[in-house]
């Protein structure tokens, strides 16, 4: 399914009937770049949202604003029912280290800290005692119970990433954000820690938000949302990764007519995203000289309906299973 106009900003908060994160208006501008152009977005509880766009659309600017790492220099920014517009740099501060947890796609771990000192860490920093247990639960969330006295150079990189997610788990976040998470790892690496996001959003009702250039990666979401030149142009629900290359590959064709040159990095890009998924699940016919060529993704790819329900249908391979 694919949402278009007044019904995106609420189609998040549908399933749950509560917003998680919820952003009106939104702007941000850096002295004449329009970074964000007024997006109006709701993210459900315990939902798993992925945000993706071309380079330079304003994806990771608007994960920035809506975790409160970033003002925004209009609208408004509600996390789990707090408005962020009004709190001074102390109260924000308390927020993002109680109610938010971060992934990045640099893991950020101290090398001299063993695994379980890297994950207690925001907690020493607030100068609050773990509760008996509750690293080695945040390590057994994870997978790396057994791991607790390792340091970062004696773990995979797969490893260090969930070492880094147990990290924003261990103060129970309202809201966990990813930047890229899985951007440093091999594909057989990346579906480990994408299985475990999807994991926590099923068995936990995690609330999760993540910023990616990968549709493989965005499949795994409930939802993806796509930006360009920092408004929200539409979305997919259950996004499967052959729907999500499309509609990508339409956002890169209509940049291609307006200013040129990508069309082809797309087509490269779709047929990357072929041999990550599978020969046959992307063949050489879907994604052939005219995948991204005359016609194929049409002049309405970015408008309403672009990739509708029946362009790449609904259950053309459907999400994923972990």
């Amino acid at each position: 399914m694919t949402t278009t106009g007044t019904d995106r900003a609420s189609a998040g908060a549908e399933e749950t009937g509560f917003a998680a994160v919820r952003v009106r208006g939104l702007r941000r501008s850096y002295g004449e770049v329009v970074a964000l152009d007024g997006v109006d977005l709701d993210l459900g509880a315990g939902t798993f949202t992925a945000v993706m766009g071309p380079s330079g659309s304003g994806k990771s600017t608007l994960l920035q604003c809506a975790a409160g790492l970033d003002r925004p220099s209009g609208g408004t920014v509600r996390v789990d029912g707090v408005e962020l517009a009004g709190l001074s740099e102390r109260r924000l501060t308390l927020l993002r280290r109680e109610r938010i947890g971060f992934v990045f796609q640099a893991f950020n771990l101290l090398p001299s800290l063993t695994a379980a000192q890297n994950v207690a860490l925001p907690l020493r920093l607030a100068r609050r005692r773990p509760a008996r247990g509750a690293v080695r639960e945040a390590l057994a969330r994870v997978g790396l119970a057994e791991r607790a006295g390792h340091r970062p150079a004696q773990l995979s990189g797969g490893q260090q990433q969930r070492v880094a997610l147990a990290r924003a788990l261990i103060t129970r976040p309202a809201v966990l954000f990813g930047d890229e998470p899985t951007g440093a790892l091999d594909t057989t690496t990346s579906r480990e820690v994408l299985c475990l996001l999807r994991e926590l959003v099923d068995r936990e009702g995690q609330t999760t938000v993540m910023v990616t250039h990968d549709p493989v990666a965005a499949s795994y979401a409930d939802r993806v949302v796509f930006l360009v030149d920092g408004r929200v142009s539409g979305e997919v629900t259950r996004p499967s990764v052959e729907r999500v290359a499309a509609y990508m590959a339409g956002l890169e064709r209509r940049a291609a007519a307006l200013g040129g040159g990508v069309a082809g990095a797309a087509r490269g890009a779709v047929r990357e995203i072929a041999g990550a998924v599978g020969d046959g699940a992307v063949g050489d016919g879907a994604v052939g000289d005219g995948a991204v060529g005359d016609g194929a993704v049409g002049d309405g790819a970015v408008g309403d309906g672009a990739v509708g329900d029946g362009a790449v249908g609904d259950g053309a391979v459907g999400g994923v299973t972990c």
